[in-house]
């Protein structure tokens, strides 16, 4: 069953829009974050609709890609997400843009991060009931006594080694690091299996050192598209729907959570953990996602496509959760909006109920057009070349307990304000 909204769309490539070496190009590869906008996007944004005295808010910033691309553009920017690895990440780049890294040898730097990091003085152990299901005995211990030192390091540096780190804990897991979810798989049980077999602590630090090296490199290659010093926010661990007051800004450039179940806050539980979080805040935030959260605000979505839906679903959870994101996301985007003095720009794709297509852009659009604020100038339509998220063969929705079909577009909303 397919509802559709008469609306101005346009067939894009985002990718082949705008010259730019590779969506995985310095610091936009830097780390594998579920769903992540890709620059292009933001690119093509802030240069056919915005100037550089325009300021932009991303909401739902994930990763930030809207931040590191609106620092090259020259745009002041806020970024704020849910998840707290947002600020991990951001600083990770900017600090060591600021610190000497790029400019000396960062082997030298690197060679002496690792005699910091095996000098054992301690150990610290997240505050996790479940950590032994993910790491053996030996490589847990082992671990506790890094992340020890890791902890105490007093460099400006500090979070680009925590981020590369992680990604280096990570491949020590039993989780499969080629999947964005945590999810423990019979391939990463054998892999451990080999590698308790082997040297493996001068492993674990061999591939730390090569991480430390990708890293910086990618860092450098962002240098040279010459970022600029503007005026910036970067907040993590941000409940939108508790937020009373949003940043003044000229225009929204974000990708809301999709509505099929993705657990953003469980696809980094791992790293969340050895950071230092404790174990009720990360389950705090857990329940704090759309479309998870049990409180809702209690609004009426101004769209008939939406409700006539909604009346086709006859699967009571599914049902719930189609009602949680879509009460929960258009309060906040209406909230936000007030903030707005120019465009919002959406970025979001489609999902399904059973056979029931779930056309997201449109039921925002004819919402926000019925509120009577703005004005619809055009959605674009992009057909997804690469997003590990949506790969997944037999991919099953919780809620139904059915396959869902995957994802092959993605659409950018333009919405400016009469």
């Amino acid at each position: 069953m397919v509802f559709t909204l008469h609306i101005k769309k346009e067939q894009i490539s985002f990718r082949n829009s705008y010259s730019f070496p590779s969506t995985t190009y310095g610091v936009f590869g830097l780390y594998s974050y579920p769903a992540k906008f890709i620059p292009q996007v933001v690119f093509y944004i802030l240069e056919q609709f915005l100037s550089k005295e325009d300021k932009v808010f991303d909401p739902f910033a994930g990763f930030g890609t809207v931040g590191f691309v609106s620092r090259v553009k020259g745009n002041d920017y806020f970024v704020w997400d849910l998840n707290p690895m947002l600020e991990l990440i951001h600083n990770a780049v900017l600090n060591a843009l600021e610190s000497k890294i790029l400019k000396r040898d960062y082997k030298t730097f690197i060679a002496k991060i690792l005699r910091e990091l095996k000098n054992f003085k301690g150990e610290f152990f997240p505050n996790w009931s479940n950590i032994d299901y993910w790491f053996p005995q030996e490589i847990k211990d082992f671990l506790a006594k890094v992340w020890f030192n890791a902890h105490r390091l007093e460099i400006k540096e500090k979070e680009l080694v925590l981020l590369s780190l992680l990604k280096v804990t990570r491949f020590f897991s039993y989780s499969d690091e080629k999947i964005h979810k945590l999810y423990k798989s019979k391939k990463a049980k054998r892999k451990i299996e080999q590698l308790l077999k082997s040297d493996w602590k001068n492993l674990f630090f061999s591939k730390l050192s090569q991480e430390l090296e990708n890293d910086i490199i990618k860092i450098f290659e962002y240098s040279k598209l010459k970022p600029n010093k503007v005026y910036y926010e970067a907040k993590g661990g941000i409940d939108l729907l508790k937020v009373k007051s949003f940043p003044l800004a000229d225009a929204i450039i974000t990708s809301p959570p999709y509505l099929q179940a993705q657990e953003y806050i469980r696809s980094t539980k791992l790293e969340l953990f050895w950071l230092g979080y404790s174990e009720n805040f990360i389950r705090h935030l857990s329940s704090r996602e759309i479309p998870y959260r049990k409180e809702v605000p209690d609004i009426s979505i101004q769209s008939d496509i939406y409700e006539k839906i909604l009346n086709k679903i006859d699967h009571s959870k599914v049902l719930k959760t189609t009602e949680r994101y879509f009460k929960s996301l258009i309060f906040l985007l209406e909230n936000i909006s007030k903030n707005i003095e120019k465009y919002l720009f959406i970025f979001v794709g489609h999902s399904y109920a059973g056979d029931i297509r779930i056309p997201i852009d449109e039921i925002i659009v004819e919402h926000f057009l019925n509120k009577g604020n703005w004005k619809h100038i055009v959605t674009y339509e992009d057909t997804i070349k690469a997003r590990k998220m949506f790969n997944t063969k037999n991919l099953i929705n919780p809620a139904t307990g059915k396959v869902n079909k995957r994802m092959e577009k993605e659409y950018l909303i333009v919405l400016r304000r009469i």
